[in-house]
């Protein structure tokens, strides 16, 4: 009998780990998603801001805004599932994408500043 106690109370620690979330929760994260859609889209179809690149840097901040909502609200990532494992994946992710990209931009940015002056499209003779 004691070994049925131990197992129903392994079984009961198991589920108090897990999180339960209600529809409340679901309907929240889905409205500030929507949100969060809704502004860039206006921003970049009525062009309310005149510098493009403010513009852009606005709609890329929705966008990492978004990834968090969307990464707490449905996927549930946070601190405490899983013992904090899936956060840490989560990170080493995003650390790995910003690598990639500033130096994928850096490298394009680099490349483009010391090529030949000929070989731009702003030579005398091109027809660009």
């Amino acid at each position: 009998m004691s070994n049925e106690t131990a197992a129903h109370d392994h079984a009961h620690d198991e589920h108090e780990e897990v999180i339960h979330f209600k529809l409340g929760g679901y309907l929240t994260g889905f409205a500030v998603a929507a949100i969060m859609t809704a502004i860039p889209f206006w921003i970049a179809m009525a062009h309310p801001i005149g510098n493009a690149v403010v513009a852009a840097s606005i709609v890329v901040a929705f966008a990492v805004a978004q990834i968090l909502v969307q990464t707490v609200a449905f996927l549930h990532v946070n601190a405490r599932a899983q013992g904090g494992w899936t956060l840490v994946a989560y990170v080493f992710t995003a650390v790995l994408l910003l690598i990639i990209v500033g130096g994928s931009l850096w490298i394009m940015h680099h490349l483009a500043s010391n090529m030949m002056p000929g070989a731009t499209n702003d030579a005398p003779g091109r027809g660009f």
